[in-house]
């Protein structure tokens, strides 16, 4: 079952901004994460599958329901970006407003049973200790905490959280992913709007990436990151070298041509002569003659070999082959 099912998802304000013919699958048990700088329109993305916007045209199903019918969202918990609690409540009476929320009755929200299950999602978030102190008094990260408690309050099967971790403290950051996995083992489905790139190389099973409102890619995230070697052609090659001095960038430009040569950089070097360069190569056999080439010239060649390709590497692509196609 896709937990998220989108075909051509179009909100924009008055012509411009927002995200535009967006089709996007989330498949049920995954981790997804969506990527994109800031304006890209994922927030409105995201708040159109919480049922917050309504689309200006195409169509999508949450959780096997129409977008913002309650059907869909008796099953749905959501974080949003920016939330405020009241300072004067408690954490315990935050929850049960939200017990209340979403659709509870208050007589409900004050038995055992749900007493107990607010106490279990404190803790699960690392609020238990502060049940019962005041809001108004929590940190950036506490009230960060709070608010994944009141998404996770009635046991969803899909919880879309937009930037989740972005108060939190590293340690912090630990604990929510531990927590997001321990969800998903549960088969809780999660919805990533984050900018976080480690958070989605570390939790993510597939992910998108907008960019200028437009789907750019989208997919399992280790195909996502192989299919970056055809951005621009061929893939990423690094060479760690000795004998590196400032002419010896000119005397290899003279042995290889300019053609080889616009696909070197010089990646960092020190005063020792130790320089990494880094090559976008179309093949191995060319990698194998840059190598000899920097023998040639008399250069010591310490390590050769392709070069991971990281998430921040395929971001930093994925936007670069945007912008150099807007420019032409």
């Amino acid at each position: 079952m896709m937990m998220v099912d989108t075909l051509d998802l179009t909100k924009t304000y008055n012509g411009r901004g927002g995200c535009r013919s967006i089709t996007l699958q989330v498949p049920e048990g995954s981790i997804f994460g969506l990527l994109g700088p800031n304006g890209a329109g994922k927030s409105t993305f995201v708040k159109m599958l919480a049922g917050l916007h309504r689309p200006d045209s195409g169509q999508g199903t949450v959780l096997g329901q129409p977008l913002g019918s309650p059907e869909g969202r008796q099953k749905l918990g959501y974080l949003p970006e920016l939330f405020r609690f009241q300072d004067w409540l408690t954490p315990i009476e935050v929850l049960r407003f939200h017990g209340q929320l979403g659709g509870m009755s208050p007589r409900e929200t004050r038995t055992s049973s749900f007493r107990n299950r607010m106490r279990d999602t404190l803790e699960l978030v690392g609020l238990s200790e502060a049940a019962d102190r005041r809001v108004g008094g929590f940190s950036k990260g506490m009230q960060q905490r709070l608010g994944l408690a009141t998404a996770l309050l009635l046991e969803p099967r899909l919880v879309i959280l937009d930037e989740p971790a972005s108060a939190l403290d590293p340690i912090g950051r630990y604990e929510i992913r531990s927590l997001l996995k321990r969800l998903q083992g549960k088969g809780v489905t999660i919805f990533l709007n984050t900018h976080l790139l480690e958070d989605v190389e570390e939790l993510c099973d597939e992910a998108a990436f907008l960019y200028g409102g437009e789907l750019l890619a989208a997919g399992p995230l280790h195909k996502l990151l192989s299919s970056a070697e055809d951005i621009g052609g061929g893939s990423n090659w690094r060479f760690l070298l000795g004998g590196w001095i400032p002419e010896s960038w000119t005397e290899l430009s003279d042995v290889i041509g300019e053609a080889l040569a616009s696909l070197l950089r010089v990646v960092e070097a020190d005063e020792n002569g130790t320089a990494l360069l880094a090559a976008r190569v179309t093949d191995r056999e060319q990698a194998a003659y840059l190598a000899a080439q920097f023998i040639q010239i008399g250069l010591t060649l310490y390590e050769s070999g392709p070069q991971s390709n990281n998430l921040e590497a395929w971001f930093l692509r994925m936007a670069q082959s945007r912008q150099g196609g807007a420019k032409q």
